[in-house]
């Protein structure tokens, strides 16, 4: 066990740095020597998930939760890992994971964000406001609270959680889209567009970011902003539609009513659902 403390610590540090090619290769090592470990089998699956390899990911997870781990972290880790791909055993080792570490935010954290987005949104609120009271200082446990809310029907509870969030984690670009989003959604369409260009220019890689961003802007008449956007857009790589590109050019170029027609009827709804539920 000592020597795969050893190794598990130096690809913790590995993945601390983004190396995670380097953490695949130790662990994938290590594996072929302990091929039933599960903490070995649970970060090799976050190690290849990471390198956007989710077939091995998800059968690092199953073979990890096969072991029927009891360590509360381990199992938390590995459910969500299951959860990411709606595996039916996500649930029970998620909820295991609460009721055995019910102290650790980690945990509660991850089953009360399953549970949201699952729709069970009373019991998700209980372990989500367990995990915030027990780590208030986490950007994390206010980000997810706030989905949680946003995914209930409450807007202005999911602006408040996210943006506590955000005081604590500033360079937090997903949550600062989430919240521009939401703004858009409560009808503050200047602090919505304010929050939008401000996670796209973060987030230069982010069709979506970039998109809403452009429009948003179109919509407050900031032409220069949105025509900043729509550049980035043209380079983005992260789910770049061409088509959409070029009805939001055509919005942006018919004045700020039909931008705004295409924004809030259209895209910001459907992006925001799509990113709500996204899995952690």
């Amino acid at each position: 066990m000592t020597d795969i403390q050893e190794t598990l610590d130096r690809a913790f540090e590995l993945g601390d740095e983004g190396r995670w090619e380097e953490m695949a290769n130790l662990l994938s090592s290590t594996l072929e020597q302990e091929p039933d470990d599960p903490y070995v089998l649970c970060w090799l699956g976050v190690a290849e998930r990471e390198l956007e390899r989710p077939g091995a990911a998800y059968d690092l997870f199953k073979r990890c939760i096969a072991q029927q781990p009891e360590d509360p972290q381990l199992l938390s880790l590995a459910g969500a890992g299951l959860a990411s791909f709606d595996d039916p055993e996500a649930e029970p080792a998620l909820r295991t994971a609460a009721l055995s570490g019910p102290d650790l935010p980690f945990t509660r954290l991850q089953y009360g964000a399953y549970l949201a987005r699952e729709g069970l949104f009373e019991e998700a609120m209980h372990h989500l406001d367990a995990a915030v009271a027990l780590a208030p200082d986490d950007p994390a446990m206010h980000g997810e609270r706030g989905i949680a809310l946003a995914l209930k029907g409450d807007v202005a509870g999911g602006i408040a959680s996210m943006e506590l969030a955000l005081e604590l984690a500033p360079e937090d670009s997903w949550t600062r889209l989430l919240v521009g989003l939401l703004r858009i959604e409560s009808g503050d369409a200047e602090e919505g567009a304010t929050a939008l260009l401000e996670a796209a220019a973060e987030r230069d890689t982010d069709f979506e970011a970039q998109a809403l961003a452009a429009l948003a802007a179109a919509v407050q008449g900031w032409e220069d902003r949105a025509q900043e956007a729509l550049a980035r857009a043209d380079l983005a790589d992260e789910g770049r539609d061409i088509e959409l590109l070029a009805e939001i050019e055509e919005r942006i170029a018919q004045g700020p009513a039909a931008a705004r027609e295409l924004l809030s009827d259209s895209l910001a709804p459907a992006i925001l659902h799509g990113r709500l539920i996204q899995p952690l």
